[in-house]
């Protein structure tokens, strides 16, 4: 059978005419005619009931016309999203990550999915939380994997990855280096190390202190390494989150759990994209990093 037959035969339904229809699809009646019956001898049944110059659908032509127009418009989704895809010069997956993310299953999700997916080029850039929303809603990035800092929207697939641990990493020298776990009082006495650009400092600072609690002063550092560094230097505490499996520390850096009210300070890590622009690569690689994070513990 066909493509062509079946969008033959759903132009002369539609039309409710043949020369209609013949006219819609650039041949001659006698053509989509003759397209008709073959069709029809093909399936072994009559879809149209013809009476003199007038005709009607059996009611096996009203089941194939249903169905034939769901297939076409599929069909015709598939054509639109290849042309667009092909009219790039490379495949290509551009994701957006959290300056401050330092789990090993994000490097792992990129080597799984460009093994599996040679073909498609993948771009990374890092930012904070609201540099990442920026370049979403932009068209600067397919994904972008951040902390939930407002309600979940409909324009978005919101694709939750985990629910993680609050820690922070402070000098071993540090007075509260020898305990099991910290609170967020006793960190406020202590300078918090923030990773952010210039221009999205006070940003960050105001998420941090008056969302998730962190009081006292504020430094800042332009990337992970230069926090763990300051950190190291015992100038002041770094907050990380333990989104996968963190990189283990050095001799002269502790790495405490953070507790609220006596219970563990947590956050929620998430996938985010676009759903007008969602499409098969994007939802690949989301499934391969979530499976990474949880493959130690299903249901966590």
């Amino acid at each position: 059978m066909l493509l062509r037959q079946m969008k033959y035969f759903a132009a002369v339904v539609e039309c409710r005419s043949f020369t209609e229809a013949a006219a819609q699809c650039y041949i001659s009646q006698s053509a989509i005619s003759q397209q008709i019956q073959t069709l029809e001898r093909e399936l072994g049944a009559e879809l149209i009931h013809r009476e003199n110059r007038r005709f009607t659908l059996t009611p096996i032509g009203e089941y194939f016309y249903a169905r034939s127009k769901t297939i076409l418009e599929q069909v015709d989704e598939l054509v639109c999203e290849t042309k667009r895809l092909a009219a790039d010069s490379e495949l290509q997956l551009r994701i957006g990550y959290l300056r401050c993310y330092s789990g090993m299953e994000l490097h792992q999700a990129i080597a799984e999915f460009s093994k599996r997916y040679p073909e498609v080029a993948i771009n990374i850039v890092g930012g904070t939380h609201e540099e990442l929303y920026d370049l979403l809603r932009q068209g600067g990035v397919d994904i972008i994997l951040s902390d939930q800092r407002r309600a979940f929207s409909d324009t978005y697939v919101n694709y939750e990855l985990m629910r993680s641990r609050c820690f922070v990493e402070l000098s071993q020298h540090h007075p509260l280096s020898g305990q099991d776990c910290v609170s967020l009082a006793q960190l406020k006495r202590t300078p918090c190390i923030l990773i952010s650009s210039k221009q999205q400092q006070d940003t960050e600072q105001a998420y941090y202190q008056n969302t998730l609690g962190f009081g006292g002063s504020y430094l800042f550092a332009d990337n992970l390494e230069e926090g763990r560094l300051m950190a190291a230097s015992n100038r002041g505490f770094l907050p990380v989150e333990s989104v996968g499996t963190l990189p283990p520390t050095t001799a002269a850096v502790r790495r405490l759990p953070v507790v609220q009210d006596g219970q563990p300070l947590t956050r929620n890590y998430c996938a985010f994209w676009r759903k007008d622009r969602t499409n098969y690569y994007i939802e690949e690689f989301a499934e391969i990093l979530y499976a990474l994070l949880h493959r130690d513990n299903p249901d966590g």
